[in-house]
C-alpha cells in the first residue's frame, strides 16, 4: 500500500534520486500523453478507428496516472508535505483514485493486447470484435469496474496524526491486517493488479507469436509452390505495423512491470514487510521503490513507442510542434506590416 513517507526522504542520497526522477517524469509524461490525445483522434496516422480508440484511452489514463500518482502524490509528498492534499479525507480519496487509474491503465493495455491478438489470429472473429462500438464498450467497462473496485480502499485509511483537530496523512487501519474479509479483499486486489494483467499480456503475446510463426511458414510454403520468384507478401506487410505496435506496447508493459511483479511475489512468498521504519538501506524497501518508479515510467513510454514505430504519427507530431512557431512568426510579420 502507498503511504506518505516521502517527507522523510530529504537529506538522503536516495531521497535526492526521487526528488529528481519524479519531476522529470511529470515534465515528460504530461505533454507526451497530451500529444497522443490531441493527435490520434484526427485520424491522420493510418490507424484503424478501433486501434485509435484504445490508444487514446490508454494515453488519457496514463495522463491521469502521471497527474494523480506522480504529481499529486509523489511530487506533492516530497516538496509540499503539509498541504490540503495531506488532510486524511482528501488523502484517502487521492490514494483510492491512484489505484483506480493504475488499474484502468493496466487493464486497458490487456484489452488492447487481446484486441490485436484477435485481429491477428482470428480473421472471422475480427469483423465482429475489432470494431469501434466494441472498443468503446470495453473501454467504458474497464474504467467503471476499476473505479468500483477501488472505492473500498477509501475506507481502509485513518489519520496518522491529528493536529488542532485536523486529521493529517493516511495510515492503514489495524482491522485491515486482522480482518479475514479485508485480507481476502487485499489478496483479490493484488491478484487483479498486477498479477493477472502481467500474466495475460505475457500469454497473449506468446500465443500471437506462435500464430505468426505458423502462419508465416504456411504462407511461405504456398507462395513457393505457386511462384518460385521471391516476392514480398502484401498481407504480411499490411499487418507488420500492427504487429510491431502490439509487441512494442505490450512488451514495454511487461518489462516495466516486471520488477513490481517480482516484488509482489517475493513479499508474499517470503512473508516480509514491504518497508520497515522507512530504512532506505533495506533491500526490500528499495526493491519496492524501484518497482514503483518503473511502473510509473510505463505511463509515459507509449507516446515514444508511437513516434518510433508510426511514421505518420511522427509527421503529425512535427506539424503540431511547428504550429505555435508558425503562429508566432505570423504575429511578428503582422506587427511589422
Amino acid at each position: 500500500m502507498y503511504r506518505d513517507r516521502l517527507t522523510e526522504m530529504h537529506g538522503t542520497p536516495n531521497g535526492l534520486v526521487f526528488e529528481i526522477y519524479y519531476p522529470i517524469l511529470a515534465v515528460i509524461g504530461v505533454p507526451a500523453n497530451l500529444a497522443v490525445v490531441v493527435i490520434l483522434p484526427r485520424g491522420r496516422c493510418g490507424l484503424s478507428r478501433c486501434i485509435t480508440f484504445y490508444l487514446v484511452s490508454m494515453a488519457a489514463t496514463d495522463l491521469l496516472v502521471i497527474i494523480t500518482s506522480v504529481i499529486l502524490n509523489r511530487i506533492a509528498g516530497i516538496f509540499f508535505p503539509f498541504t490540503f492534499l495531506s488532510i486524511t479525507p482528501i488523502c484517502s480519496l487521492r490514494l483510492a483514485l491512484i489505484y483506480a487509474v493504475i488499474d484502468s491503465s493496466a487493464w486497458l493495455t490487456v484489452a488492447f493486447t487481446f484486441d490485436r491478438f484477435v485481429a491477428i489470429s482470428y480473421q472471422k472473429l475480427r469483423t465482429k470484435y475489432c470494431t469501434e462500438k466494441k472498443a468503446t464498450q470495453i473501454i467504458a467497462t474497464v474504467t467503471i469496474l476499476s473505479c468500483l473496485k477501488n472505492v473500498c480502499l477509501y475506507f481502509t485509511y485513518e489519520p496518522l496524526y491529528i493536529i488542532n483537530n485536523v486529521p493529517w496523512f493516511c495510515s492503514i487501519k489495524l482491522i485491515f491486517y486482522t480482518s479475514t474479509a479485508w485480507a481476502a479483499f487485499d489478496l483479490f486486489h493484488c491478484i487483479l493488479t498486477p498479477c493477472l494483467p502481467f500474466t495475460l499480456i505475457l500469454l497473449l503475446n506468446a500465443l500471437t507469436v506462435r500464430h505468426i510463426l505458423v502462419t508465416s511458414k504456411i504462407r511461405k510454403r504456398l507462395r513457393a509452390q505457386s511462384n518460385s520468384k521471391k516476392q514480398s507478401d502484401p498481407e504480411m506487410e499490411k499487418r507488420k505495423k500492427s504487429i510491431v505496435l502490439l509487441f512494442a506496447v505490450s512488451g514495454s508493459f511487461i518489462l516495466l512491470y516486471f520488477l513490481f511483479f517480482v516484488t509482489f511475489i517475493y513479499v508474499r512468498i517470503a512473508n516480509v514487510a514491504y518497508f520497515s521504519g522507512f530504512n532506505f538501506s533495506e533491500s526490500t524497501f528499495m526493491l519496492e521503490e524501484y518497482g514503483y518508479m518503473l511502473q510509473l515510467l510505463s505511463s509515459c513510454i507509449n507516446p515514444f513507442i508511437y513516434a518510433g514505430t508510426q511514421s505518420q504519427f511522427r509527421a503529425e507530431l512535427k506539424n503540431s510542434a511547428k504550429y505555435p512557431l508558425n503562429l508566432i512568426a505570423a504575429l511578428f510579420k503582422w506587427r511589422k506590416q
